[in-house]
């Protein structure tokens, strides 16, 4: 057979998933990019031709530049503490003690949970009233009186930070305890021999063979979080005073609370450029650390 009519075979065989891919994704992308660019009304008529002013208006938003600086703190700093938070897990549990496999299956709990299952429990923890935060912090003399850490715009996003964290540090722990089962046990047996203390064994012994799968678990999950929308929006709407408010979440009143289609549209796709930027430099890195690697 020929390499021609192999390749003509083997579009043949794709055109099935490339015609649903096209319904599923190609046309409801279009449709959107369309609307972007009316003044369109999520109920009502289509809209007149606006062209650009949507993109220039939201560009030039102030809500816009501070939903888009709240999305950026909150996606470096959890990604950071579930990089360190994983690694240091994964390290432990690739160590051999009692138990082990028990807390390796507990581990993964965090991360399996649903979102919302998982935002509605921190809810009840931060909750001013009842929550065990309050009540431990209380009990043991650091707080005076019960706190709303939910309802205080200088404590929600680090109370969301952290039960973000708690949620997908787990997933990063998986990827670095994987990688470490690579390490060659006579290689970490010999920096023993030598002498290497922990810092010197995890710097130049268990490092390069964590740096790929870190990478691909680093824009992984900052990807996920500069999109995310679930956790904040069970946990405090955007709120208080928008001081949670991410990019998504902004999308989302834009289009179905204020109910401006167009002006949602064109966030949305100002959103999507924004994550496949990420995409791309993820990539990037990947096809770096593949090369160097070979």
């Amino acid at each position: 057979m020929s390499g021609t009519s192999m390749t003509t075979r083997a579009w043949l065989l794709m055109l099935p998933l490339l015609a649903v891919m096209i319904a599923v994704i190609g046309w409801p992308l279009a449709d959107t990019v369309g609307l972007s660019f009316t003044d369109a009304k999520l109920v009502g008529t289509a809209g007149n031709f606006v062209g650009i002013d949507n993109y220039v208006k939201t560009l030039t938003s102030s809500n816009f530049q501070r939903t888009l600086t709240t999305t950026t703190i909150f996606a470096v700093i959890s990604v950071f503490a579930e990089m360190v938070l994983g690694v240091l897990a994964a390290l432990l549990l690739n160590q051999q003690f009692y138990g082990r496999t028990v807390l390796r299956a507990l581990m993964i709990l965090p991360w399996a949970l649903p979102t919302v299952v998982n935002a509605t429990l921190w809810r009840l923890i931060y909750n001013p009233e009842y929550g065990a935060l309050n009540a431990a912090l209380t009990q043991i003399g650091m707080l005076d009186a019960y706190r709303s850490w939910l309802g205080e715009p200088g404590t929600a996003l680090a109370s969301l930070i952290i039960a973000d964290c708690w949620k997908n540090f787990p997933l990063v722990a998986l990827i670095a305890l994987a990688a470490l089962q690579a390490v060659p046990r006579d290689i970490t047996a010999a920096s023993l021999v030598d002498g290497a203390g922990p810092f010197a064994r995890f710097r130049f012994v268990i490092l390069p063979y964590l740096a790929g799968p870190l990478i691909v678990a680093l824009v992984l999950r900052t990807i996920e979080a500069f999109k995310v929308f679930d956790i904040i929006w069970v946990m405090t709407r955007g709120g208080p005073a928008n001081s949670t408010r991410t990019l998504s979440i902004l999308v989302y009143q834009e289009a179905f609370s204020f109910q401006r289609a167009g002006s949602g549209a064109s966030l949305a796709l100002i959103v999507t450029l924004l994550v496949a930027v990420l995409a791309a430099v993820y990539a990037m890195l990947v096809r770096r650390t593949a090369g160097s690697t070979a």
